[in-house]
């Protein structure tokens, strides 16, 4: 990796891109701390120190930071995810949609990105004015009227579309998916707070604690453990292989030679994770533009409330803990096994086979290589789906602790996730730089 890194250096256009993506993630980490106008400083220390829990502790991790000072990137790139998910659902539904995403080609995809980008401002319009409404009433605002209340919504939806914008030029011109990275930079900037997490366990003001001491060799031992098996799962892969007949064309023979298709564990890489996120959240952020004091409440939408927000809080009631990580299980198994067969159509690669003159081995062309081909997808999904549900689950396990670190199963995913797509990213440039320059 450092190697890889040390070569993109040397290359001019891909450390122009590196700059690039470095200045641009600069701009996001000071947007995170220029705060909405018309918010009083007082006010908002007081009702984030009330409120640091639930759906705004997973927003403010997601965000770096930004939630907790109620800057203009408070929301974070969520109503763009968001928005992602219900084009994508609604592709599945609506067959115009649908042919778009399929048959569309490039004019396509730029449609269902414009549609996306209009559901973006609408979600971000919506929660912008549920995070006014809900935190009116904490008394964080120099004042209550309407022209504060366009003021603080208008900010924070410029906020999420200029962070859209960003990504999509670090996607355009730099080294990365610009979204992921975002994410990625958002969840890194925590990583100050949870070593001082870990410092206080060893260093308490009571002095030395032998017992806080082999916690955070217990932390940091099973962080290191989490993080080599998402290294291999992201890194594990099937190889089919492939032959392909001789075949003579003019005087030349042509083809003969063997290959594989390589078919990863974890193919929709950690995106099932943070849409899942996305989807188990969205009920409280709906829940609290309408109902300022929904976590003080007792009846059915309070426990609406409290079952959406119990992947990101230990403030709620084990039953409500377990029915949310059986949801969230399938959520991600479920959006795994969308994303995976989005990306892979068994039927279309066993077409191609077919037409190039290959065969795998053993297996008939035609129905019986898509058969085949599904049946070893299905079995690599559910492992892949399974395995990203579990890491994403175990942070639920210190809730029975008094441990409080803002690093979880999914902040891990989503890091590691990241980091691995975008170095493979800069070595593919690489290679590409390197036989071109080879041809030239």
């Amino acid at each position: 990796m450092l190697k890889t890194i040390q070569n993109a250096l040397k290359t001019p256009e891909i450390r122009k891109k590196l700059l690039f993506t470095l200045v641009l993630i600069i701009i996001f980490r000071l947007g995170c701390f220029i705060t909405v106008p018309g918010v009083d400083a007082l006010g908002l220390e007081e009702a984030m120190s009330v409120s640091s829990n639930g759906i705004s502790g997973l927003i403010d991790l997601i965000s770096g930071g930004a939630f907790s000072r109620f800057s203009i990137f408070a929301m974070s790139i969520n109503p763009y995810i968001t928005a992602s998910i219900v084009i994508q659902l609604l592709a599945m539904i609506i067959p115009s949609l649908e042919r778009l995403t399929k048959e569309g080609g490039e004019e396509g995809r730029e449609k269902i990105n414009r549609y996306t980008k209009i559901a973006t401002i609408i979600l971000a319009l919506i929660e912008a004015l549920g995070l006014f409404l809900t935190y009116k009433s904490y008394g964080i605002f120099v004042d209550s009227s309407f022209i504060t209340g366009v003021l603080v919504v208008l900010s924070l939806m410029t906020g999420t579309a200029l962070l859209m914008w960003l990504g999509e030029q670090i996607t355009a011109k730099g080294i990365g998916n610009g979204i992921s990275l975002i994410i990625f930079v958002g969840i890194v900037s925590g990583l100050p707070s949870l070593v001082n997490t870990i410092k206080n366990l060893i260093f308490s003001p009571a002095g030395f604690s032998t017992t806080g001491l082999l916690t955070a060799l217990g932390i940091i031992i099973g962080a290191i453990i989490l993080v080599a098996g998402v290294v291999f799962v992201q890194q594990a892969e099937r190889r089919v292989p492939v032959q392909y007949a001789k075949k003579v064309v003019g005087r030349k023979m042509y083809g003969g030679q063997n290959t594989h298709i390589p078919l990863k564990l974890a193919m929709a890489g950690v995106m099932p994770v943070i849409f899942a996120s996305s989807f188990m959240t969205f009920p409280a952020m709906i829940l609290q533009i309408f109902i300022s004091d929904i976590a003080t409440r007792t009846g059915f939408w309070a426990g609406v409330y409290k079952f959406s927000i119990a992947t990101s809080t230990s403030n709620v009631p084990i039953g409500y803990s377990i029915a949310n990580a059986i949801v969230y299980l399938l959520l991600i198994v479920g959006f795994t096994f969308f994303y995976t067969y989005a990306t892979f159509n068994p039927a279309e690669v066993s077409n191609n086979i077919k037409k190039n003159g290959g065969f795998i081995p053993g297996i008939r062309a035609g129905k019986p290589t898509t058969d085949y081909l599904t049946s070893i997808m299905s079995k690599l999904t559910w492992f892949g789906g399974f395995f990203l549900a579990v890491i994403a689950i175990l942070p639920m396990l210190l809730r029975f602790t008094d441990l409080n670190l803002t690093f979880g199963g999914t902040s891990i995913l989503i890091v590691v996730g990241v980091a691995l797509e975008t170095v493979q990213q800069l070595e593919s440039q690489l290679v590409m730089r390197h036989y071109k320059g080879f041809l030239e």
